[in-house]
């Protein structure tokens, strides 16, 4: 018996003595945790993660950012392995920067809006353009009145730098500036004129021009002129065919273009019939809106 006894102490013993050193074996906590950070931080795909681990009897937490979801679960792999516990309690998180979208798809950097288009330059008829207009009534030094307004309409379109500017039968108005009859024994005749505005695209634009004076003397030379700039006209060329209206038909000479059509009656008054061709030269540029305003 007392044998029996020996023996049973003795098994015991042993068993306490293969116990010890399995426990012993057991890595504690802090080496747990020390180990997942090692190797999270070796690890290539894992380095770039901001991660805290802890770890309390064998359970493992981990905590902080990750750049991606491959990081994420590589974490968790390596937590599971170092520490034999599958319950291991992921708190991390992606971060908003590292989205998959983002990682895949590229950002186009987005490109400047074009400039705008030039805006289109006015138009503008210089001065000296000469303006040939015809008349749409009869004008006389004997009838007009100064201040009274006559129409006419363009004859030749304008064109500036190649570009269309003043279409051929655009509406012209003009003035008599002066109407004074020839008298019978002496005295001199005058009619002198310049146009005030043009029509364009529904439009009136006032415009300036030089007056055209035509004059015819009590022995019945006449004459004609251009004010405000450029030469004398010259003479009236063309004789008095049978005295009627528009029997004459002359044209002014010179440097100052002038009048183009004009006629001298039989008592020599200075007579333009209705579609006579005038020439008016602009003292003034003429500034038009760009194409298509």
């Amino acid at each position: 018996m007392h044998n029996s006894r020996t023996i049973g102490l003795s098994m015991l013993l042993v068993s306490i003595l293969v116990g010890i050193p399995a426990c012993s074996r057991r890595p504690n906590d802090d080496k747990i945790a020390k180990d997942i950070q090692e190797k999270v931080a070796a690890d290539p795909d894992t380095r770039d993660s901001q991660v805290s681990v802890a770890a309390k009897d064998g359970k493992v937490t981990l905590s902080g950012n990750v750049k991606t979801p491959v990081a994420q679960k590589k974490i968790e792999e390596i937590a599971h392995t170092v520490s034999g516990n599958p319950a291991v309690e992921d708190d991390t998180t992606i971060s908003p920067e590292a989205t998959p979208s983002q990682q895949h798809t590229p950002v186009m950097a987005t490109a400047p809006p074009p400039p705008p288009p030039p805006k289109p330059e006015p138009i503008v008829v210089p001065a000296g353009t000469v303006l040939t207009v015809r008349t749409s009534q009869d004008l006389s030094s004997k009838t007009s009145q100064a201040g009274q307004v006559f129409l006419a309409t363009l004859a030749q379109p304008i064109s500036v730098d190649g570009k269309p500017a003043l279409p051929k039968g655009s509406t012209v108005s003009g003035k008599v500036v002066t109407a004074k009859a020839k008298g019978k024994v002496k005295g001199e005749g005058e009619l002198s004129l310049a146009l005030m505005s043009i029509e364009v695209g529904h439009h009136t634009y006032p415009i300036e021009t030089h007056v055209q004076i035509a004059t015819v003397s009590g022995k019945g030379k006449r004459t004609a002129a251009t004010t405000g700039g450029g030469a004398a006209g010259g003479a009236l060329i063309g004789g008095i065919a049978g005295g009627g209206k528009g029997a004459g038909i002359g044209a002014l000479v010179g440097a100052g273009a002038g009048f183009i059509g004009g006629a001298v009656t039989g008592n020599k008054q200075i007579e333009i019939p209705a579609e006579s061709a005038l020439r008016f030269t602009l003292s003034s540029p003429l500034t038009l809106p760009p194409p298509n305003e």
